[in-house]
């Protein structure tokens, strides 16, 4: 784990909650992340307490597509607390079920921490907690899924090196977990993407063919319930970043327009963020009245769901838009960036 750019924890004390700022840290008194729980002389609970600590997982990642995540990331920090608990009174079958929903739970956690509140360094801490509760659980492929989103942490640092490394990882516990042909491409696609911001768009475009091929081929394993934040239109939105990142211009806005195209009515963050990208394109097209266009569609979304990622993306467009700021297509983007609720969101964000 050390070797993973991790601090494996001391002890396996109980965990305790500081809330700041609307996050939770679990830290030891001597300032390291606390380990998941053993088991303790509490009464055994019935093994009903698996299923039902599951369905509140369950309800917490589906209520991840719509509820802001300010709002819902006490909720899921709560339920892991929780999850700890009834670790330390459950044992056998019963207790590797919890330990699943508890990975799965700070899994949601630390995606919360790293896309929606830009916060890399708590979801690291959080993502660690997720892996130690996949242990627990012996669950593979849930530690492979833990461990490709720690590669994002570094890879949009731009550390190839250290994503690369994770990414290794990643798929040494997928092969182990028997892991479906989606989810060889979701890893694909996620070391695209830290190539990608590393500047390496010629293997990033390489690996999301491969991806396309995978899913394309099949494979006998299902993909499983958990991983609901991938399918092949969330591919071709990977491609389509990629391709813009590459200076693949025209065939970045077929492929984002044909996203838009294909994407669920209920992929608002998502929307967002295809909407930041086709932005972009236009930009660098010497476009600039489309892209303050794509620009203000994302700022619509963002005003019905949070996302900091899509910000991020439209922040970056409007810095690209600074030789035509005088421009009053620009003028009215900033009305709308900088207007007092958007401007106090984002400061408080």
């Amino acid at each position: 784990m050390e070797a993973l750019g991790f601090t494996p924890p001391p002890g396996r004390d109980h965990p305790t909650a500081q809330r700041r700022h609307g996050a939770v840290a679990h830290r030891t008194t001597s300032g390291h992340l606390s380990a998941v729980p053993s088991q303790s002389t509490a009464p055994m609970q019935p093994a009903s307490v698996a299923t039902d600590y599951e369905s509140v997982t369950r309800s917490h990642r589906h209520l991840y597509w719509s509820v802001a995540p300010a709002t819902l990331h006490p909720a899921v920090l709560a339920h892991a607390d929780l999850g700890c608990a009834l670790l330390t009174e459950t044992a056998g079958q019963t207790r590797r079920t919890v330990a699943a929903a508890l990975a799965e739970t700070w899994l949601l956690a630390g995606r919360i921490e790293f896309f929606d509140l830009r916060e890399p360094e708590g979801a690291a801490g959080t993502l660690l907690r997720a892996l130690q509760a996949a242990g627990e659980a012996d669950d593979s492929l849930i530690g492979a899924a833990i461990l490709a989103h720690t590669a994002f942490i570094p890879g949009w640092a731009g550390d190839r090196d250290a994503a690369v490394e994770r990414m290794v990882a990643a798929r040494t516990y997928a092969r182990r977990g028997s892991a479906s042909a989606e989810f060889w491409a979701w890893l694909d696609a996620v070391e695209a993407e830290c190539e990608t911001r590393c500047g390496n768009t010629r293997t990033a475009l390489h690996l999301i063919r491969h991806a396309e091929d995978t899913v394309a081929a099949g494979a006998e394993h299902p993909t499983p319930t958990w991983m609901d934040w991938f399918s092949p239109v969330r591919l071709a939105a990977f491609k389509g970043n990629t391709q813009l990142k590459a200076g693949h211009l025209p065939q970045a806005r077929t492929t984002l327009l044909g996203v838009l195209d294909e994407m669920p009515a209920t992929e608002d963050k998502q929307r967002t963020v295809i909407y930041g990208d086709l932005a972009a394109v236009e930009t660098a097209a010497g476009q600039p009245e489309e892209a303050c266009r794509y620009a203000c569609l994302a700022l619509d979304q963002l005003e019905i769901t949070w996302y900091a990622t899509g910000m991020d993306r439209i922040r970056e467009v409007r810095r690209a838009l600074a030789p035509h700021q005088h421009e009053q297509c620009v003028r009215d983007l900033d009305e709308r960036l900088y207007g007092w609720a958007t401007t106090v969101s984002a400061l408080a964000r």
